[in-house]
């Protein structure tokens, strides 16, 4: 049974939600969460049961009667599109979009939690999938970020599951990413080997830091072409990963001062503008009139283009290739325009095959 807690709303706290109050004053716990308990009819005042909107006037006796017990998750299916790169009766590779989440995560609402995911969308189209990943997770064996988009293994039975699972625990699934980064990457090549942790200030984002439970991290990277751009300098790169951390590219390349484009998380710009442009406009008139264009990219240019590896079951080789999403060609070609100063040729993501 939970603990009964008393609270006494000071006067600096008239005119506040009571919400907001709560989600203050207890420690670990959110606002949401704070609501979920108003719900549950675990949050007294005088006896009655207030709405979270209530506005306080200082001096009321709260009283909590309970802990907040949000509704499990399932995963359900649904009829979302999916790209389907290779499938047999065993596991499936699929193309992930950007902005679609891998799974449900437990930071958000009901319905956004339960909804709209990789594993819905798989769920539909898949019908049976592993159980070893769980009830939310059903053949989930690796992730990608919800911002990163590209190839994805998903495993159909749990003999798959955990063949799979032994490949990538012994680093035999070959991942290369492409990624833009922002500067000009000075090695042609070069591997990063930092381990990775969360970050202790910023629980959201993660660090190279010395941490205790840092975690083994190796990046390789290879430049393909580095530009110059009326907008700045970028480098396109490819990366392979041997360890598959949380964010691991994104921290590795921000680690040496070069976060991917459009990873504000990391330090990226949310926007980049036209520098030529703002360079000309010299007087104060010619600023204050001058528009130099503004590119925004919504996303990580981060995107998952090829997978290598031996079908754990049929033994086969698989090379399977997803060329880069319209968005991201679309903005590389507005980026370079007729003014870039490419020292490389473009790079060929060929089309997906297998041996």
């Amino acid at each position: 049974m939970a603990e009964t807690r008393e609270l006494i709303a000071p006067p600096e706290a008239a005119g506040q939600r009571l919400d907001q109050f709560l989600a203050a004053q207890i420690e670990g716990v959110s606002r949401s969460r704070v609501q979920l308990l108003l719900e549950q009819g675990d949050v007294l005042i005088d006896g009655a049961r207030p709405k979270a909107s209530l506005k306080l006037r200082g001096g009321e006796t709260i009283i909590i009667t309970g802990e907040p017990h949000p509704a499990p998750l399932k995963a359900i299916a649904e009829e979302i599109p999916l790209h389907i790169v290779f499938e047999d009766k065993d596991l499936a590779v699929v193309d992930k979009p950007a902005g679609m989440m891998v799974h449900a995560g437990s930071g958000q609402n009901d319905d956004a939690r339960s909804r709209g995911t990789l594993v819905n969308a798989l769920l539909f189209h898949f019908k049976s999938l592993s159980t070893t990943g769980g009830e939310l997770r059903p053949g989930i064996v690796h992730r990608l970020d919800k911002d990163t988009s590209g190839l994805i293994i998903v495993a159909k039975n749990d003999r798959t599951h955990a063949a799979l699972g032994d490949l990538f625990s012994g680093r035999s699934i070959r991942k290369t990413y492409l990624a833009l980064v922002q500067g000009h990457v000075e090695r042609a090549k070069g591997t990063i080997n930092a381990s990775v942790s969360r970050d202790p200030v910023r629980r959201t984002r993660m660090t190279t830091q010395p941490q205790d439970n840092a975690r083994s991290a190796v990046s390789h990277y290879e430049i393909v072409r580095r530009l110059t751009t009326r907008f700045g300098k970028f480098t396109l790169i490819k990366v392979c990963i041997e360890t598959g951390r949380t964010h691991q590219i994104r921290v590795h390349m921000a680690s040496i001062g070069h976060p991917v484009v459009g990873d504000t998380l990391y330090g990226a710009s949310s926007q980049i503008t036209d520098q030529v442009a703002a360079q000309a406009a010299t007087s104060r008139a010619a600023r204050r009139n001058a528009e130099p264009e503004r590119l925004r990219l919504g996303r990580n240019f981060l995107h998952a283009a090829e997978l290598e590896f031996t079908h754990p079951i049929s033994r086969k080789l698989l090379e399977l290739k997803a060329p880069l999403p319209p968005e991201l060609e679309q903005f590389l070609g507005r980026l370079e325009g007729d003014n870039s100063n490419e020292t490389e040729s473009k790079p060929k993501i060929g089309k997906i095959t297998q041996t």
